[in-house]
């Protein structure tokens, strides 16, 4: 694929009412900005409001799980259905892309997904993807379309990921945009509200948490204001909203897989030794490890922690954790190959 990859998210409070129901003039004018993008950019949409669309239907609708689901089913089509309306007079089609967890935890599943990309923009069509809500299972959700946006724009090797909000990007304690992050830390994460939508699943905190992941894998992230003027449009030329930079990245495909996409299902604790070993490039040996905290099996992929329990790394599994006897310190066994960690 020759140009660009562009990952935008709208989330549902970006792209419906207060009450909830669809705000089409929001819907026309993404189309009318996308439009003009959509010949320099491979384009993805990641489109929350499905929920939002449907819920109207069910009587006396109070958010349960199975409503949420059936809500899902109504308002997907009308989503799809308004994009597709707004499009239209730009002669550019659209694809539904209803997406699960595994979609991206199975690698095979996730390359068949990509491959299924190139093809809709072989064809000049874009994606619009959101979680499959009506089936997907609730211990294996996305946390939120934040996340679903930052795996494919991970997975695909996107060069921008934008996240539309209802506010006009990263605010200070004073209420004014901060206009770029170099580093998105603990003091980044701490400018964030804490309170979430009343219409979604997300909010500040969400977004810059998945921005600090696309902005290590070497993605540019802009968080800006759906609302503002032309907003889409200035965020790419950084002329709104918060630009995040990108970290030098130099991890070849599989492994940002791995640190993105894959579907972690364990978690081991680490000595400072094993931790160095890890930084230098080392594989994980069975001697560094202090705590298995989740089980895991041969071939899972499970999270590393440091002694004060932050998160380290991911890896693929070599044994399984059961095999794993922490009182044979001098047993040379590899947990881990270091060809299959990723630092984090």
């Amino acid at each position: 694929m020759t140009k660009p990859i562009l990952v935008l998210k709208f989330g549902t409070a970006s792209i419906t009412q207060k009450n909830g129901e669809l705000d089409e003039a929001v819907i026309a004018e993404i189309a009318r900005q996308v439009a003009q993008l959509h010949q320099q950019y491979n384009i993805v949409l990641v489109s929350s409001g499905a929920v939002g669309a449907g819920k109207h239907f069910i009587k006396n609708y109070s958010g349960t799980i199975s409503e949420r689901k059936a809500a899902a089913a109504i308002g997907n089509p009308l989503l799809l259905g308004r994009y597709a309306y707004f499009f239209y007079p730009y002669k550019i089609s659209i694809a539904q892309s209803l997406c699960e967890r595994t979609h991206f935890s199975n690698r095979k599943q996730f390359l068949q997904l990509k491959k299924t990309y190139e093809e809709l923009w072989a064809n000049n069509i874009i994606p619009v993807a959101n979680e499959n809500d009506v089936v997907s299972d609730l211990e294996l959700k996305f946390s939120d379309n934040d996340e679903l946006a930052t795996l494919i724009a991970v997975g695909f090797g996107a060069s921008l990921l934008l996240f539309s909000t209802s506010v006009p990007g990263v605010l200070n304690a004073d209420g004014n945009v901060i206009p770029k992050i170099e580093v998105i830390d603990k003091n980044a994460l701490s400018l964030a509200n804490k309170e979430k939508s009343a219409l979604g699943l997300g909010g500040m905190v969400s977004k810059l948490t998945f921005a600090r992941l696309a902005t290590q894998m070497g993605i540019k992230v802009v968080i800006f204001g759906i609302r503002t003027e032309d907003g889409i449009l200035n965020a790419i030329q950084e002329k709104t909203g918060t630009l995040c930079l990108p970290q030098n990245c130099t991890i070849p495909a599989r492994k940002k897989w791995l640190a993105s996409g894959s579907l972690v299902t364990g978690r081991l604790q680490v000595d400072a030794g094993a931790q160095q070993a890890l930084q230098n490039g080392k594989s994980l040996l069975a001697v560094g490890i202090k705590n298995i905290i989740e089980k895991f099996e041969n071939g899972e992929v499970f999270e590393i922690l440091d002694e004060q329990n932050q998160a380290i790394a991911v890896a693929r599994a070599r044994v399984a954790s059961e095999d794993i006897n922490l009182n044979q310190k001098a047993e040379k066994v590899t947990v881990a190959h270091a060809d299959e960690i990723v630092l984090l």
